[in-house]
């Protein structure tokens, strides 16, 4: 492994945190999937998509504190985090260059 998955969740946090767009999208992957239980399940795929997907999500959810941070098997990591929604949960799984091919997040149980 040739990245850190938590560094890259923690990266992924700082981005969202500062609600910036582009430092979020330049860490998926191009064929990125992101599953989200958050206001109804969605799947979102495509650049595009993602894109719209962050600018709604920035706008109505910002993030503030890290909750708790874990490994999880298979160069993937688990990463619960504070909104204005309340604490959500994101399982974030990585391709070999490090950048995220799947995300599922959902409030946090």
């Amino acid at each position: 492994m040739s990245f850190d998955p938590m560094a890259v969740a923690v990266d992924w946090l700082d981005a969202y945190r500062a609600g910036d767009i582009e430092a979020i999208l330049e860490l998926y992957a191009e064929d990125a999937v992101v599953h989200c239980g958050c206001a109804g399940v969605q799947t979102i795929t495509g650049r595009e998509a993602l894109r719209a997907y962050w600018v709604d999500r920035l706008r109505k959810y910002p993030a503030s504190t890290l909750d708790d941070l874990n490994p999880s098997q298979n160069d993937r990591t688990i990463i619960s985090y504070i909104t204005s929604a309340g604490v959500m949960s994101a399982l974030l799984a990585f391709d070999a260059a490090g950048r995220i091919k799947e995300l599922d997040c959902s409030p946090s149980h």
